[in-house]
């Protein structure tokens, strides 16, 4: 982590670019590198955001106790930082983690897990934007991966480990050789849904974002 951030910002230097409020804190929103989703929002000082930098866990501050705090130290749900930002005015830090287990103390995958009614809000994906559904899908495998809810299939993936993802991908993408084969549009649609769900539980398993996948698909696209 440190050998990461320093090619940013000299770590000696990073406090000094930091717009601390009157108790020297500064707020930190927390986002799964993976999924994309706000886990949580804390506080870390000075000292804090070194322990962060230095150890590529993160470190808070609690104002409730007066003490600094390593997240996961008790319950294991450790967060390994992959990247360290700041905003325009330097009064608000963007961590984003590969985060172990719940981000919530009530269990949860993320703190925001609450929702309020907004007037004129719509439900589902955002329309016009046709792949809407794999972030959705995206974000609840993340949940899945946290949170364990039994009997949950997606919980059992993760449970039985990557060897059973990567036999269940096999298996899908061989019924959408057959459902190829035997030109069956319906059949092809249902298999097709199947492999992608397995794909993505994949990636999640190997910590890697669909949105790399996206770039590197774009990269392809534009290459002169």
């Amino acid at each position: 982590m440190t050998e990461q951030f320093s090619n940013r910002l000299e770590v000696s230097k990073l406090a000094e670019s930091i717009r601390w409020d009157a108790n020297g804190l500064v707020p930190a929103i927390v986002q799964d590198a993976v999924s994309k989703e706000v886990l949580m929002m804390a506080y870390m000082n000075r000292e804090s955001l070194k322990l962060t930098v230095e150890s590529g866990e993160t470190w808070f501050w609690s104002r409730s106790r007066g003490e600094l705090w390593h997240k996961g130290a008790t319950s294991g749900h450790i967060q390994k930082v992959r990247s360290l930002k700041y905003d325009c005015d330097g009064d608000a830090l963007l961590v984003l983690v590969d985060q172990a287990g719940p981000a919530c103390h009530t269990g949860q995958y993320s703190c925001f897990y609450n929702e309020a009614a907004v007037a004129g809000e719509q439900s589902g994906p955002v329309q016009g934007d046709r792949f809407a559904i794999l972030a959705e899908l995206e974000a609840t495998i993340a949940r899945r991966d946290a949170e364990r809810p039994e009997g949950a299939y997606t919980t059992y993936l993760f449970e039985k480990g990557v060897d059973k993802i990567l036999k269940k991908v096999g298996e899908e993408a061989a019924e959408v050789i057959i459902a190829a084969k035997n030109r069956s549009h319906d059949e092809l649609r249902y298999e097709v849904s199947d492999l992608l769900y397995h794909l993505l539980v994949l990636l999640r398993e190997q910590k890697l974002p669909l949105d790399d996948v996206m770039r590197e698909l774009d990269r392809r696209h534009n290459k002169k």
